[in-house]
């Protein structure tokens, strides 16, 4: 079982147990939560057996974004990536915001910046890959917490962001006791690139907030290059 479908089960078990306790204290129907649990229940199931885990983090997502805050930070975060992208020459083909839009166009997971990475996979079948590339990828992945910690002061995503980087050191031959000292320095670099081009960045924000086109915000860090 995938830990989406155990994060539901999880809810529904929090939810029952609420239920009981509560239920009598302000006269709540037993049928509602009991439908309710039901609910999560079958989506477990279904999303386990059919869609792979797929559907239970739509819920999960869909949930979360109840949450004005989360919202931003995903927007945030986002923008992080896209933008140290961008400024490191490495192109950007598109983005989601949310699971419900990263399933629709194919994409795994809740979604986020998608990189042209023809040429790091060219580089990585050659067994060779670029210190350049290195470097660029790593700032890259350390952008959207970079982002979140700028914005918020702290980050709450970016663990997948973490595991990829550390499987690119692994995969480069790097000993595991490196890696939250790699974190560490390109967490800085990235920081350092959001905040000498905040503006860029702040309008971006904007820009992914309303759902605009890829290649319009790219468009958009041109001008404001030029401006």
């Amino acid at each position: 079982m995938n830990q989406t479908a155990i994060n539901l089960i999880a809810i529904s078990v929090f939810l029952m147990t609420l239920s009981t306790l509560l239920g009598p204290l302000i006269n709540l129907s037993p049928t509602i939560p009991a439908l309710t649990i039901i609910g999560f229940l079958g989506i477990a199931t279904l999303d386990n057996f059919s869609f792979q885990g797929k559907g239970g983090t739509i819920v999960l997502d869909w949930l979360a974004r109840l949450s004005p805050e989360y919202k931003e930070r995903i927007i945030h975060h986002e923008a992080g990536h896209f933008l140290v992208a961008h400024l490191l020459g490495i192109n950007v083909n598109g983005y989601t915001l949310s699971a419900w839009e990263a399933w629709r166009n194919g994409q795994p997971g809740q979604g986020g910046v998608i990189l042209e990475d023809s040429e790091i996979a060219k580089q990585l079948e050659r067994g060779k890959i670029g210190v350049s590339m290195v470097e660029r990828y790593s700032n890259i992945w350390m952008a959207g917490i970079a982002a979140e910690m700028l914005v918020f002061k702290s980050a709450e995503g970016g663990g997948d962001d973490k595991a990829r980087l550390n499987q690119f050191l692994t995969a480069l031959g790097f000993e595991e006791k490196v890696f939250e000292q790699k974190q560490r320095f390109h967490l800085l670099q990235a920081k350092n690139l959001i905040q000498e081009n905040w503006e860029k960045y702040q309008s971006l924000v904007d820009a992914m907030r309303k759902g605009v086109d890829v290649e319009d915000c790219k468009q958009l860090i041109g001008e404001i290059a030029k401006s």
